[in-house]
């Protein structure tokens, strides 16, 4: 009997957002997918402000899944020079970082997150996104400190 089932495809899921840490975490995960041949998923999220019962008036134009497209493909574009055969994924979804990232971990083989992002508390040495992914991805998750 032979298989007909292709090899399954390894997948490297890594949280964008931007921060100095996230710029860590996808170097990280960028040399880890080129070296196990698998394919790197960046993930970055936005969601609509929130006024809490204040009027919040957004400025015509303003667009922030657009934003957040513009900036995965800024961080990316030193990427995709630098490693011209690595597959690469761009995943834009509207959602809070957390559970986008533990649902985007599903099937993954690995999870690579910075330590803290935006809005952290600076003294924090894990924050709020990266503690969620840890204590609920399905996958093994890898947390980057900020060396700087």
């Amino acid at each position: 009997m032979t298989s007909t089932s292709a090899e399954p495809v390894r997948r490297v899921v890594v949280g964008i957002d931007g921060s100095a840490c996230s710029a860590q975490a996808l170097g990280w995960a960028t040399e880890y997918a080129e070296i196990t041949g698998a394919v790197l998923e960046a993930v970055t999220t936005w969601e609509w402000p929130n006024s809490y019962g204040v009027v919040l008036v957004v400025p015509d134009g303003y667009n922030p899944e657009a934003d957040a497209r513009a900036l995965l493909d800024d961080v990316l574009e030193t990427v995709r020079e630098n490693h011209p055969g690595l597959v690469v994924r761009l995943v834009v979804v509207r959602r809070h970082p957390a559970p986008a990232l533990v649902e985007a971990s599903r099937g993954a083989d690995l999870l690579v997150v910075g330590s803290r992002g935006h809005g952290e508390f600076t003294g924090m040495l894990l924050g709020s996104v990266s503690e969620h992914c840890v204590t609920n991805a399905h996958c093994p998750v890898l947390v980057l400190r900020d060396r700087g």
